[in-house]
């Protein structure tokens, strides 16, 4: 009888859970991250690739709404070193 009943709190613990989950992604606080998942909004954002240079400095290279930008990372704060690269031998995926 102890068994049932802890079975049927744990239940009523998971589906507390899951309505409160789906009330928040109702409300736009809540997201789910996997790739198949999602309202179909296109990604405007993209890291092309990373370059460390130290423990703490790297460059990036990123694609924003089909700008190419390439960005220095330091612990002082972020610098776009241009503001516009060309890339000849590398396609962005979009």
């Amino acid at each position: 009888m102890e068994a049932i009943q802890q079975a049927l709190v744990v239940m009523f613990v998971l589906g507390l859970l899951g309505a409160t989950l789906y009330w928040l992604r109702g409300q736009g606080m809540a997201r789910f991250g996997a790739k198949g998942m999602g309202r179909g909004a296109a990604r405007r954002m993209q890291t092309i690739e990373r370059l460390a240079l130290s423990p703490q400095h790297s460059l990036h290279l990123v694609s924003v709404s089909g700008r190419v930008l390439l960005i220095a990372v330091s612990p002082a704060g972020c610098s776009v070193l241009d503001g516009e690269v060309h890339l000849e031998d590398r396609q962005v995926e979009k």
